[in-house]
């Protein structure tokens, strides 16, 4: 399953993994004011019942939220989901064209259409049966020792996600790898060693003992039982207990969440030396060499109390345990991609139980995500070409201009920044390399074999091919201008250690942005997430690293300690949101997207302010401008979840739920003004414990 981060979570999206005519107007969808731009706001959508001061997300989403369904193959909905919907219709519309159509043999278009027809041959699935994974069960039956063992682990070991942005490492191969420029070395490519090993959300899915998080192991015991049954194992039973006891103390050899967030805990470059005195129990020499990175001669060790503990498991477990592992492992992962009754098993419990999601998605939603999943640039570059025309790139650049300008000028102004840290702040935001739409450079797939009767090896020889690409970055110069999403992606990401942002076409739509729109809409909802991302080089991960990607200490003493004094209050305010019954919002754990979020909605408000040149921004539909602004905003963040889904994402999620975040107004002066907010309104906050930060 993929992850996201960033500015949004995978349980907006709902359970697809990632990401097609307009899907019909919204129910109080903007209206527009008679001779200028459309408002950009659902009007109809506002609870005129609620006290803005007393929840501002329940006034600009209460009667939307007494009527929205949450789809039954959904696990939410909202404004992201939308948008979403609509790059999905367009995606699929591309994608079965494709398939339709003669397209040569080799092109990118011809593996688009065998990927799809592949994963829709559903008669074919059926007839194969588990045959797609003979080649991976005969290799875990080959291993005979554990330095078999140690080779086949290496042998699995794939590319995982950007671990600054997304620290929610739950991959069922032992370790991940991420390859980009080293911390403290910029001018060269660096592999890192991420923790794995466990199939569930996260470790505190097997260690919590919340009533909820102890309900779902019990049900996880039942579906692996169920799936190694269905799969013909002997002692299913007992196997399953073993396998999840094995887990189960992968998961407490794991870093928590919170601390794999700290980029200073994962600065340890080791020598390949280092690995058997430091983490002895498993044979480093031939798990890299199986994993292609025996020609390295340093790896940076992300959670290296993970990595001394995970290899410790590997010499005390028992061989046949790990052995039961791994094929449990290859099964729960191809689950999806094989006969109806794993895929049903599959989504029944990572879908349903986990996410509270009744329905599965249609098999040509699945399909259509698979590709973009596995053959994105090549579905991308068509994308751009028929839905993001050049009007719209030139609109979102000026946007991007005006931001980091407003941000440049709070930086000039903040009476507490000593001008030894001012100086570095401005190179950052001087040197910042801003994507829009798409990269400049598409990956290439002319490598990889796809074939009209194997969805399970097309998605294993994608996986690999991807694992290809980063290992190749190691014998390359580093890319400061790498993309880490597709064009059709709904989403936008900061790395830092690129100083560089990305905005994929696909989130450039409406609500979120309009370029025929109310400034303050676009303001309000793209220009807040245009924020949000420039202002993730300055929260309490992007501090660290100077305009060249280094990670480097840029602060003077007092600034530093200041920083530190303010981020610690929104950590409290967050602290306070009750999600669920006795389930609150852990402040440290999304610390980072919460500056983003205070951060970006402050710069965001400055520029809109500076587009007026002056001038009184108009009432349209009896709003002020500073009103359309914050509603944008607190419209943006509209979601309905469900309970199940909620759960999973305060346990793995490094952003606060949808409607916290659309809370940060609170933090702002205009919105009290905007909205005559008064003391005893339960949002209110005196001027001085209102969170600044930039």
């Amino acid at each position: 399953m993929q992850r996201f981060r960033w500015i949004l979570t995978a349980a907006v999206l709902g359970s697809a993994t990632t990401l097609i005519a307009a899907p019909a107007a919204m129910d109080g969808a903007p209206v527009a004011k008679a001779g200028g731009p459309a408002i950009g706001i659902d009007l109809k959508g506002i609870d005129h019942t609620v006290l803005p001061g007393n929840n501002f997300f329940d006034y600009a989403n209460g009667n939307w939220l007494k009527t929205a369904q949450i789809p039954a193959d959904r696990s939410s909905t909202g404004t992201f989901l939308q948008v979403y919907e609509l790059a999905e219709k367009r995606t699929a519309g591309l994608i079965r064209n494709i398939a339709q159509g003669h397209a040569a043999p080799g092109s990118n278009e011809r593996k688009i259409a065998d990927y799809y027809a592949a994963y829709m041959d559903e008669a074919g699935i059926e007839k194969h049966g588990l045959a797609p994974l003979k080649s991976q069960f005969d290799q875990i039956d080959a291993i005979k020792t554990r330095d078999d063992l140690a080779s086949v682990l290496g042998s699995e070991q794939r590319a995982d996600v950007d671990p600054i942005n997304d620290t929610n490492f739950a991959t069922e191969n032992l370790f991940g790898l991420f390859v980009t420029q080293g911390l403290e070395d910029p001018s060269h490519a660096m592999a890192y060693l991420l923790q794995g090993g466990i199939a569930m959300p996260s470790r505190d899915y097997y260690l919590s003992q919340d009533k909820e998080m102890v309900d779902a192991r019990a049900k996880y015991q039942t579906y692996v039982t169920s799936l190694l049954k269905l799969a013909g194992t002997p002692d299913a039973e007992t196997q399953a207990k073993s396998i999840i006891a094995l887990e189960t103390k992968i998961a407490q050899a794991q870093e928590s969440l919170v601390d794999s967030q700290d980029v200073h805990k994962a600065n340890n470059v080791w020598s390949m030396s280092d690995f058997a005195q430091k983490a002895p129990g498993l044979n480093w020499t031939a798990y890299f060499k199986a994993a292609g990175l025996g020609d390295q001669t340093h790896i940076d060790v992300w959670q290296p109390s993970a990595t001394t503990g995970l290899a410790a498991l590997v010499a005390s477990e028992p061989l046949e345990t790990w052995k039961q592992l791994l094929r449990y492992h290859a099964l729960d992962s191809a689950a999806p991609l094989l006969p109806k009754a794993y895929a049903d098993l599959n989504f029944d419990f990572y879908g349903t139980t986990l996410q509270g999601t009744p329905k599965q998605q249609d098999r040509w939603k699945r399909a259509v995500a698979a590709t973009n999943r596995d053959l994105g640039d090549a579905v991308g570059q068509i994308y751009v070409k028929q839905y993001f025309p050049a009007s719209s790139k030139a609109k979102m650049e000026e946007m991007v201009k005006n931001i980091i300008a407003a941000f440049a000028d709070r930086v000039d102004t903040l009476a507490w920044m000593t001008p030894a840290t001012r100086a570095k702040a401005k190179e950052k935001l001087e040197t910042l390399r801003v994507g829009v739409g798409y990269a400049e450079t598409w990956r290439s797939y002319s490598s990889l074999d796809i074939r009209t009767d194997d969805p399970v090896g097309n998605h294993e020889r994608a996986v690999a091919l991807e694992y290809q690409h980063q290992l190749a970055k190691l014998h390359q110069p580093v890319d400061r201008g790498e993309w880490w999403m597709t064009p059709q992606t709904v989403n936008a990401v900061n790395l830092p250690l690129q100083n560089a942002l990305n905005f994929p076409a696909a989130i450039l739509q409406p609500p979120f942005f309009d370029p025929n729109s109310d400034e303050a809409a676009n303001y309000g909802a793209i220009g807040a997430i245009i924020g949000h991302e420039i202002s993730h080089s300055f929260d309490n991960t992007g501090a660290d690293f100077d305009a060249q990607g280094k990670m480097e200490n840029w602060w003077t003493p007092q600034d530093a300690a200041h920083f530190q004094a303010a981020t610690q209050k929104l950590v409290k305010q967050f602290d306070q949101y009750e999600a669920l019954p006795g389930i609150h919002v852990n402040g440290q754990q999304t610390l980072g997207e919460n500056i983003a979020d205070v951060s970006g909605l402050t710069v965001a408000y400055a520029a809109y302010h500076k587009s007026l040149g002056g001038k009184p921004a108009p009432v349209i539909n009896g709003l002020t401008g500073d009103q359309r602004f914050f509603l944008a905003f607190g419209q943006a963040w509209r979601s309905k979840i469900r309970d199940a889904a909620l759960r999973q994402r305060l346990a793995t999620d490094v952003h606060a739920p949808a409607n916290f975040r659309a809370l940060t107004v609170r933090n702002i002066d205009g919105w009290y003004d905007a909205f005559s907010v008064k003391p005893g309104e339960k949002l209110y906050l005196a001027p001085d414990d209102r969170v600044k930060i930039w």
